[in-house]
């Protein structure tokens, strides 16, 4: 394969001059729309904002936001000045955020107004009261010596913070010739991303990628869905999650194709925005599909333009699959795999692969990489069909986790292999499946058990909309199944009717002994299921 060695800001320039009425991003909620040219342009004016407020290459810039209009235009702007864009999490509360910027050593920190219950504004000012006191661009914070400016995505003003109105006025100040210069210097194997993992295990570490990294993984997964200058991706997953920013964006902009953004989550908005813009391509977690299916409103929808897309993050059941590729017209759809640290994608299933393949397997590896199942004991290459971890290896490798080099020597080997922490197997036709987390098995009483292989059986249930099997620990066996159940809605199922499914179709060991109905699994911002979490509701559950 031959790797694009173009940095993300010459691919925005390249398409603003080949195709500068093409259209790059749409709001179809608010009718915001920006060709490939209008947004190089106000990429620029930013840019050099951001240079006349003292950002230079290498510095770390925070955006703490959801997928506001602007996101796109600061991650731009910063990858044509050098610095680095470190993406924040929306669902983070205050130590959260208190560890970020502290271990990002963050230089500036973008932010809106705020999300959910959490106001993002005052929680900075609790975080860095200094910022009301001194200078913009001049902080001196004594919890945060590296923190220099705060800028507000929006038009208000808030003391001590620049905004985006302001940076664009300064920007337009500063010669072309400035900017000119520092593109010059930059190159493809530098750090633009970082990206801090979800933290479901242990503290968030992040994740260092490179222009090559993530611009060549994007180039891969639109490849994995045929994409041309043609389609329009609707995208109403995070942008700070790869997810978002790797999957969508940067397998647009590699392909000159046009991208439907939606700020938040939400099934009417995702389906409407589909047949507003008459999208080819629409991109989500299992959940999303389901909530789009399961809405009353479902049937008012053409969604006759859909033929491809990406499912990730958990594994899709076969029900859902086949309302996805039939109801919704998304035929050629595909599943992707990887983690943050593969900057993500290591395997995907391609548009023709049948349907067995792309709910049973996350298909094969992208061009360019390398994976392989190993004896996580021993690191001896496993045979096909024999289940050991993944490992992954190529273009697509983290340059590291920042400032941590013990904890990335742990999952990158010396040989360069990226040891994913997920138990999988290679069938003999060469497509990998994922079987559980490392941590997710549950061992009850000696035996190994897989969640995976229970949630899939008990999605036979008709009644059940989703389901999520974890272990709870026990005295007696260490640990015992538990499953965690979201039923249909109208739907009624007791806990008898549960184990009678399970009675005498799997072993009894499998067969969950904690059985809890819930109307909703916690999550990351980005979508996965926190299992973690459900262990620790099912002790409290319990303890009542």
């Amino acid at each position: 394969m031959d790797l694009i060695k173009n940095t993300i800001g010459e691919l925005l320039e390249y398409r603003a001059e080949k195709t500068p009425e093409k259209e790059f991003i749409v709001y179809a909620d608010r009718n915001l729309r920006f060709t490939y040219f209008e947004f190089n342009q106000r990429v620029n004016k930013l840019a050099k904002g951001l240079l006349a407020i003292g950002i230079r290459k290498n510095d770390h810039v925070g955006i703490w936001a959801t997928n506001v209009p602007d996101w796109l235009t600061y991650a731009f702007a910063t990858a044509k000045i050098g610095s680095v864009l470190v993406t924040i999490n929306t669902n983070y509360k205050l130590h959260e955020l208190e560890y970020l910027v502290s271990n990002a050593n963050l230089k500036t920190l973008c932010l809106i107004d705020g999300w959910r219950d959490s106001d993002y504004v005052n929680m900075v000012y609790e975080l860095v009261p200094e910022l009301k006191n001194y200078p913009r661009g001049q902080l001196k914070s004594r919890k945060f010596p590296e923190l220099k400016s705060v800028i507000f995505l929006g038009q208000e003003k808030h003391r001590g913070m620049y905004n985006t109105s302001e940076l664009m006025l300064l920007g337009s100040h500063i010669d072309d010739q400035e900017l000119g210069e520092i593109k010059q210097t930059l190159q493809c194997h530098e750090v633009i991303n970082m990206q801090y993992t979800s933290g479901t295990t242990g503290f968030p570490k992040g994740v260092m990628l490179t222009h090559l990294n993530i611009v060549n993984n994007g180039f891969s997964i639109g490849e994995c869905q045929k994409f041309s200058n043609e389609d329009i991706l609707c995208l109403p997953v995070p942008l700070f999650h790869c997810f978002g920013i790797v999957l969508g964006v940067m397998a647009v902009l590699t392909h000159g194709a046009g991208l439907v953004i939606l700020e938040n989550f939400d099934p009417v908005m995702t389906l409407a925005s589909v047949q507003k813009e008459k999208c080819t391509a629409l991109y989500g977690v299992p959940t999303m599909f389901i909530a789009e299916l399961a809405h009353p409103m479902f049937e008012m929808f053409d969604l006759s333009s859909l033929r491809t897309g990406i499912m990730a993050g958990s594994p899709c059941p076969m029900e859902t699959m086949k309302q996805v590729m039939g109801k919704m017209n998304m035929s050629e759809i595909t599943i992707a795999y990887g983690l943050t640290e593969a900057s993500p994608v290591m395997t995907q299933t391609r548009t023709d692969d049948p349907i067995e393949v792309k709910v049973s397997t996350v298909g094969k590896e992208l061009p360019g990489i390398e994976v392989k199942v190993i004896d996580p004991e021993t690191g001896v290459e496993l045979p096909p069909e024999t289940q050991g971890e993944l490992c992954c290896r190529g273009y697509n490798i983290m340059e590291g986790y920042y400032n941590m080099p013990d904890a990335t020597r742990e999952v990158i080997d010396g040989d360069g292999w990226l040891h994913s922490g997920d138990l999988g197997i290679k069938t003999k036709d060469g497509y990998f499946k994922v079987t559980s987390r490392i941590k997710d098995m549950i061992i009850r009483g000696g035996e190994n058990i897989y969640p995976r292989e229970i949630e899939e059986y008990l999605y036979g249930l008709e009644s059940i909309r989703d389901v999520q099997v974890v272990g709870v620990p026990s005295q007696k066996y260490g640990e015992e199944v538990g499953a965690f159940i979201i039923l249909k809605e109208g739907a009624q199922l007791s806990e008898e009717d549960i184990t009678d499914f399970c009675r005498g179709n799997i072993s009894r060991f499998k067969i969950p002994k904690y059985i809890f109905f819930v109307d909703a699994f916690p999550m990351t911002a980005s979508g996965k299921i926190q299992k973690y979490k459900l262990r620790d509701l099912s002790l409290e559950l319990l303890s009542h």
